[in-house]
């Protein structure tokens, strides 16, 4: 049985303080286990291979010989060599260089006996790194052959030896980076002669120095030695060291600066390797560069699922305002559209929306922006007023009308154009629209835009069409929403591939706690668990319910998921389910 792995404080409150100071190294230390570490280099099994052709590509040129040495931790473990008929002769040119001869060949098997063999030594599909100097024409020749025969090339990590020294030697040291040339700088023991094993052994050694010339750049573990060539500057590349001892686990992870103040918040499915991205050529963004440089460490919250992670990511974001986040460090400021609260309604974007206004109301938008698009979108297909004064039941003596009014856009109850009855006609529409039965905004809008675009007036069109998704994707946000923030309790579970279940415990649109079960093991004593030490959550006094916007649309995408299961749910004042004729059955323009 597994606890709430939402770390929670007595009284059911989430604990996220407590869980800060443990991943701040001041709780109980835990020992990591072997799978849990990355593959240090001197755990690696590395297969350094040569080879010998008739000339210098695949096509049209066979294989002579295969020199492998199979290396680990420094310790020679095997060797491989062969001649190879190619079955064809060998040029002149070659003869000299290689030193194999036609007659040398004539006896030796040809590649489709060696290739297996060597497959079978070298063990590639079974986690062996193929190294090779200028591997692009080694491996070349390798798969053109796995090819020829019908095999299934293995698809091994690849460590080219030029590259590496490219990336650690500089033309002081070395005019070039020829197997030759490093071989002497390195004093290698062997010296290459063209010949495959001989050429392989001087490899070895050259390998093994420019691991030593990586190691204080930080490239410690298989994992860096993959992205040693990117062009990281050394700095950043150094502090790669910071993933070392970091779990391979689903978490929350924060860079800290100078003065432990967190930088940056981020959520990954794998913590170490994640963190290790960030000091290689994958990380592009200059704004994170920054970020990197000025960074001292690395503090985490390992976490039992990746909702868990991404929760706590836009918890940690929300009261630790890193000034390296862009997204979620205003969660609360996000706009609805509803109508105002007086005789002649008008439409009003809103920063605050009462609990029970939310089935009467659109939202929340991603940005005011967003929201007057929104709006706008209605002001087309529905004649509601759009002037900001407050009208009172009686008009006012000299009032006068505006310009939509003479064109018949607007009823003109300013000057009693329409009494409150009548009025009451086309605030019943707009209702309606907000109550996300959008069909008649939805048709008015399609056949503008199609009328603008049977009249070459594009760039029109595509205004009515922003307006349009932005409408449809506010009500559809409203409808998935909606349900979920005002049902009191949901628990659902979903199976894991490592086998167990993955518990949810769900109340008002926030997540209050999260249970994993082992495998083969009932469930139940696991969400039993999970009711006793989840976070109490009270009835919301907002539309958006008891979380951020964002963190109720990560518990609406889980629970949207292929096999989760609903275990129990506590009845709200909306069904939990979505309208058959509500926004969601209408395709957003330009997006399908």
């Amino acid at each position: 049985m597994a606890r709430s792995l939402l770390d929670t404080a007595p009284g059911g409150r989430l604990a996220l303080d407590d869980a800060t100071r443990a991943a701040s190294g001041t709780g109980t230390p835990v020992q990591l286990g072997l799978d849990e570490l990355s593959t240090a280099l001197h755990e690696v099994t590395f297969v350094v291979v040569d080879l010998e052709t008739t000339g210098g590509s695949p096509a049209g040129s066979e294989i002579t010989e295969i020199g492998a040495v199979k290396v680990r931790g420094g310790e020679v473990l095997g060797e491989f060599q062969t001649l190879v008929n190619p079955g064809l002769p060998i040029p002149p040119m070659i003869t000299v260089l290689t030193g194999i001869t036609n007659a040398m060949v004539i006896e030796a098997p040809p590649i489709s006996e060696v290739l297996p063999a060597f497959l079978e030594f070298a063990g590639l599909g079974r986690g062996s790194v193929l190294v090779a100097h200028n591997a692009r024409f080694d491996v070349g020749f390798l798969r053109h052959a796995t090819e020829r025969m019908d095999l299934s090339w293995p698809r091994p990590p690849i460590v080219d030896t030029v590259a590496l020294a490219r990336r650690v030697i500089t033309k002081d040291e070395a005019p070039n980076h020829k197997l030759g040339t490093l071989a002497a700088l390195f004093s290698t023991a062997v010296t290459p002669d063209h010949r495959a094993l001989h050429d392989a052994r001087a490899t070895v050694d050259v390998l093994h120095a420019l691991l030593g010339r990586l190691a204080p750049l930080g490239v410690t573990h298989l994992e860096d030695l993959r992205t040693a060539t990117d062009p990281v500057p050394h700095k950043r590349r150094r502090k790669a060291t910071m993933a070392d001892g970091l779990p391979d686990a689903p978490g929350v992870y924060q860079f800290l600066g100078p003065a432990q103040e967190v930088l940056y918040v981020g959520t990954a499915v794998n913590l170490r390797r994640r963190v290790r991205q960030y000091f290689t050529a994958a990380e592009k963004r200059a704004r994170i560069g920054e970020m990197l440089d000025l960074a001292t460490g690395v503090r985490t919250v390992a976490c039992a699922t990746a909702l868990e992670a991404q929760v706590r990511e836009l918890r940690m974001i929300a009261e630790l305002d890193p000034p390296y986040n862009r997204r979620s460090r205003r969660p609360e400021k996000r706009p609805w559209l509803r109508l105002t609260d007086e005789p002649f309604p008008r439409l009003s974007v809103v920063r605050h929306l009462p609990a029970g206004l939310m089935g009467s109301a659109l939202g929340p938008f991603t940005s005011r922006v967003t929201a007057a698009l929104a709006m706008e979108a209605l002001q087309e297909a529905i004649a509601v007023r759009r002037c900001t004064p407050r009208l009172p039941l009686v008009p006012r003596p000299g009032a006068s009308a505006c310009v939509l009014a003479e064109i018949g856009r607007c009823g003109a109850p300013c000057v009693g154009g329409q009494d409150a009855h009548a009025y009451g006609v086309v605030v019943a529409e707009a209702q309606a629209a907000l109550s996300t039965d959008v069909d008649r905004v939805v048709e008015v809008m399609r056949a503008r835009i199609r009328t603008l675009s049977d009249q070459l007036r594009y760039e029109e069109a595509a205004t009515y069409r922003d307006r349009l998704r932005a409408l449809l994707g506010g009500a559809r946000r409203t409808e998935r929403l909606l349900p979920l923030v005002s049902t009191p309790e949901i628990v659902a579970a979903r199976r894991r591939e490592a086998g167990g279940w993955e518990v949810v415990l769900v109340r008002h649109g926030r997540l209050a706690g999260t249970a994993v079960s082992a495998p083969g093991e009932d469930p139940m004593p696991v969400i039993d668990s999970l009711h006793a030490f989840a976070e109490a959550v009270p009835a919301p006094v907002d539309a958006c319910g008891a979380a951020p916007v964002e963190e109720s649309e990560l518990v609406a995408t889980w629970l949207e998921q292929p096999g989760v299961r609903l275990v129990s749910v506590q009845d709200g004042d909306v069904p939990l389910a979505c309208p058959v004729r509500g926004a969601g059955r209408h395709a957003v323009p330009g997006r399908g």
